[in-house]
């Protein structure tokens, strides 16, 4: 079995992995390995397929083109 070391990690980064482990009941090491399983088992289909879900609930909205104001927010 492979192993992976991460430095340089945010020491906020580390304490919100240890709070997650803690809600699920595991050590950091256990939560780490469910994280990064989960993430390499996604494949670019499941992606896909829920960007095309999201797109459905947005499909018959309007949305008003924000431009303007993000110009004038950046000339502050």
């Amino acid at each position: 079995m492979g192993q992976v070391l991460v430095r340089n990690l945010a020491t906020a980064v580390v304490r919100n992995l240890k709070m997650r482990a803690k809600q699920h009941r595991r050590s950091l090491q256990e939560e780490l390995k469910e994280i990064l399983e989960q993430a390499a088992q996604q494949n670019a289909k499941d992606v896909q397929a829920k960007v095309n879900e999201v797109r459905k609930l947005f499909a018959d909205r309007k949305f008003s083109d924000s431009s303007n104001l993000i110009r004038r927010d950046r000339a502050r």
